[in-house]
């Protein structure tokens, strides 16, 4: 489980990263991601709409599933908000190793691109 240090707190910090943020897509993932000043740590965020899956119980099988991910991943970048944006279900049912490459796939986007300070 993710610590509660790498979690978001309120929903203005979600906004900030929103409008401030820039966006790498994958084909089942978008990942949405803004700086934040040097020495805090990263924030992690996974947003599942119904949309996606009306069952409740699938849509937090799936946030667990990146957040655990996303911990165990070496390639996070440091002193950065991230949203992961889910679109389709078929995560829920896709093999671990496939998951992480997608995962680790668009952290590694996130880290390549420049960031902007906001």
């Amino acid at each position: 489980m993710l610590s509660r240090s790498h979690r978001f707190h309120g929903y203005g910090s979600l906004r900030r990263t929103y409008s401030n943020g820039q966006t790498a897509r994958g084909s089942l993932v978008s990942l949405r991601f803004a700086s934040r000043p040097a020495g805090k740590p990263y924030r992690v965020a996974v947003v599942v709409s119904r949309k996606v899956h009306k069952s409740a119980v699938v849509r937090n099988r799936i946030r667990r599933r990146v957040y655990e991910l996303v911990r165990q991943s070496e390639s996070v970048p440091p002193a950065t908000d991230l949203i992961f944006m889910v679109f389709s279900d078929q995560i829920a049912s896709l093999e671990t190793g496939r998951l992480n490459a997608i995962i680790s796939e668009l952290l590694d986007k996130a880290n390549l691109q420049p960031k902007k300070t906001a």
